[in-house]
């Protein structure tokens, strides 16, 4: 009966990790190397994005990407604007009543609301369609009549751009 090596596990590892991390390799698996970034200088944007997510974390991704773009482009609420029109179901984490669920997520809305990185405006409309009163919503938020209206005004009127 043959006896088993305990050290051929680590050997077939040392080994596959020598073949693998060689540059001859690599040329293999990537024959035009690895990506190289490209310094870029942002200047302050107006930006409108379009949100209707159904979900805490697809909203936690929407606020991360436009606090991201305030800092990229300076952070100088006189010179852009960052606006988050919400017209879906993320209207819910909103409201007064769904605070306890969702306080971390509105602390940190109130907070980039507060230190002028964006505004966020709710749709009247859309709101009335899931039950919400404004005095339903915390008062950090803008109610406007109409998100889709809202959007197209802002990018024409206020040359905001569109994001999603």
């Amino acid at each position: 009966m043959l006896k088993k090596n305990p050290y051929s596990g680590l050997l077939l590892s040392f080994i596959l990790n020598i073949i693998f991390s060689t540059p001859l390799f690599a040329v293999e698996l990537s024959p035009w190397g690895g990506a190289k970034p490209t310094p870029t200088e942002y200047k302050p944007q107006k930006v409108v994005y379009d949100v209707h997510v159904k979900t805490v974390e697809k909203l936690e991704s929407v606020l991360s990407r436009a606090s991201y773009l305030s800092k990229t482009t300076g952070a100088d609420p006189f010179d852009q604007s960052i606006v988050l029109v919400l017209h879906g179901h993320e209207i819910n984490f909103f409201a007064i009543k769904n605070y306890a669920k969702h306080k971390a997520l509105m602390q940190r809305a109130q907070s980039l609301v507060d230190s002028e990185v964006l505004k966020i405006k709710i749709c009247e409309a859309a709101a009335e369609g899931l039950g919400y009163k404004p005095k339903n919503i915390h008062g950090f938020v803008e109610i406007i009549p109409m998100g889709d209206a809202e959007i197209i005004r802002l990018q024409n009127e206020e040359d905001h751009a569109y994001m999603q």
